[in-house]
C-alpha cells in the first residue's frame, strides 16, 4: 500500500511539472450535474435504504483502522460489534476522518468511496463514488463536512486534478462539482456562514455553499497549506512557510499575519481556536513549538517549545491543549501556556486523543491496536490488540460515540 500511495503522489508531481490535463476537464467551473463532467470525475451513488435518525450506541469507539477498515468496538464487553470495508481492494489505508450526525457516521475512504452508516449495526444507508475505479480518486486527509443538508469534501486525481464536491446527505447524490486550479489538494473545506472556504495551492476560495458558485478568490504569494478556521467573524489560514493570517470573510481582505519563527512551518491540521485565541502546532528541524495568538490583534500570547522533536498533533480539551510528539512525548498545556502535563510513551500515537467520561483516561490508536492511557498511573494499556502489526502505518482515527 505504501508503494501506491508513493506511486500515486508521484504521478500527482508529475502533472504538476507537465501539466498534462486532459483538454476535456476546464479548471474555475461549477459544475451541477454528471453531464458536465469527464467519467473521472462524476458522481455515482447507490441509495440502499433511507437515512433516518438513529439512537447512538454511547458504549462504542470508532476506529477506522490503519488499514482502511472501519469497527465499532465496545468499551465494556472489549469486543467489536461491526466492521465496514471499502468496495475495491485499494482501501489499505485509513487517510481521513469520519464525521457523524444524528447517529449517521459518514466515512470517507481513500478509494473516492464515501458511505453513509448507521453507527449502532453497521449498516450502509448509500454509497457514493467519486470518478470510477480506473481512473483513480484519491480521498486524504480529509473530513467530511456537513451543513445544510449537504457533505462536502475535496478530492484529488491522478489525471484530471482536484475537485471541491457537495453531496446531497439524504443518497449520496451530486447537487455541485468545482474544479480547482491545482492537481494536489488535500486540504479538508470549511463551512461558515453559508460559505464554503478553501486553500488550494496559492488561492484561498469562497464558495455559495448551495449553489457552488465563486464569491471571492485570494492569491498569496506562497502556498497555503494550513486548515482554515473560523472564530465565527474571521477566517484563520496558514501558510506552508511560517504566516498565519486572518482575513474577512466577506472579500478575503488580509486584517493582519502574524510570523512565526523562519525556521517552522508546516501547520496543516495543527490548528485551533478556543475562547479568543488561536493555536498552532508549528513544526521545525530544530525546534517545533505551540504558539498561542490573540484572535483580534493577531499578537503572540506565549510560545512553548519542543527542542529536536516535532509536534505531530495537538487539541483542545476542557480549556488545555493536549498534543503528542514525534518522539512519543504526551503533552498538556493549559491556556497560559504552563506545562500541566507530560510523559514519554513507549508507544508512538498514529491517531487522534479521544476522552472519555473518566476525567483520567485517554485513548489513543498505535500500531499495535487501541491505548488506554491511565494519566494518573502513567499507564498504557493494550485495549484492543491487532492481530498482526502493520508495516506500513500512515495514520488512524478514533471517535468515542456520543
Amino acid at each position: 500500500m505504501k508503494k501506491n500511495l508513493i506511486t500515486l503522489l508521484f504521478v500527482f508531481t508529475v502533472i504538476n511539472m507537465f501539466g498534462q490535463v486532459p483538454a476535456t476537464t476546464k479548471t474555475g467551473k461549477t459544475n451541477t450535474s454528471n453531464t458536465s463532467l469527464s467519467p473521472a470525475e462524476m458522481v455515482t451513488n447507490k441509495a440502499i435504504r433511507p437515512i433516518k435518525k438513529i439512537p447512538l450506541d454511547d458504549t462504542s469507539i470508532l476506529i477506522y483502522d490503519y488499514d482502511g477498515s472501519l469497527f465499532s468496538f465496545d468499551l465494556v464487553s472489549e469486543s467489536i460489534n461491526w466492521t465496514v470495508k471499502a468496495t475495491d481492494a485499494y482501501t489499505e489505508m485509513c487517510a481521513n476522518k469520519i464525521t457523524m450526525l444524528n447517529g449517521v457516521l459518514y466515512v470517507p475512504f481513500i478509494n473516492g468511496e464515501i458511505f453513509a452508516i448507521d453507527n449502532q449495526s453497521g449498516d450502509i444507508f448509500w454509497k457514493s463514488r467519486l470518478g470510477n475505479i480506473t481512473d483513480q480518486i484519491v480521498l486524504k486527509d480529509q473530513t467530511p463536512i456537513i451543513n445544510d443538508g449537504k457533505l462536502f469534501i475535496t478530492a484529488q486525481n491522478q489525471n484530471q486534478g482536484s475537485n471541491l464536491y457537495a453531496l446531497d446527505i439524504k443518497d449520496g447524490s451530486l447537487v455541485w462539482n468545482y474544479k480547482l486550479d491545482s492537481a494536489q489538494n488535500d486540504i479538508e473545506p470549511l463551512f461558515f456562514n453559508g460559505k464554503i472556504f478553501l486553500p488550494s495551492a496559492t488561492n484561498l476560495y469562497s464558495f455559495d455553499a448551495k449553489t457552488g458558485k465563486v464569491l471571492s478568490q485570494k492569491t498569496f504569494e506562497e502556498n497555503i497549506t494550513g486548515k482554515p478556521i473560523t472564530d465565527g467573524e474571521n477566517i484563520f489560514i496558514a501558510s506552508e512557510k511560517n504566516t498565519l493570517y486572518a482575513l474577512s470573510p466577506e472579500k478575503l481582505d488580509v486584517l493582519w499575519q502574524f510570523k512565526f519563527d523562519e525556521n517552522q512551518n508546516n501547520v496543516k491540521e495543527r490548528i485551533l481556536y478556543k475562547d479568543k485565541k488561536i493555536f498552532i502546532g508549528a513544526q521545525g528541524s530544530q525546534v517545533s513549538s505551540v504558539y498561542a495568538i490573540d484572535s483580534k490583534a493577531g499578537t503572540q500570547l506565549w510560545k512553548v517549545d519542543f527542542k529536536d522533536d516535532n509536534i505531530e498533533y495537538i487539541t483542545e480539551e476542557v480549556n488545555n491543549i493536549w498534543g503528542y510528539t514525534k518522539k512519543k512525548k504526551l503533552f498538556q498545556l493549559d491556556f497560559n501556556g504552563e506545562t500541566v502535563f507530560e510523559t514519554k510513551l513507549t508507544t508512538l500515537p498514529v491517531s487522534n486523543i479521544e476522552f472519555p467520561a473518566d476525567d483520567n483516561l485517554l485513548y489513543y490508536y498505535c500500531d499495535a491496536g487501541l491505548i488506554q492511557f491511565d494519566l494518573t498511573e502513567k499507564d498504557e494499556n493494550v485495549y484492543y490488540m491487532r492481530t498482526t502489526l502493520g508495516d506500513n502505518v500512515y495514520t488512524s482515527y478514533l471517535k468515542i460515540i456520543r
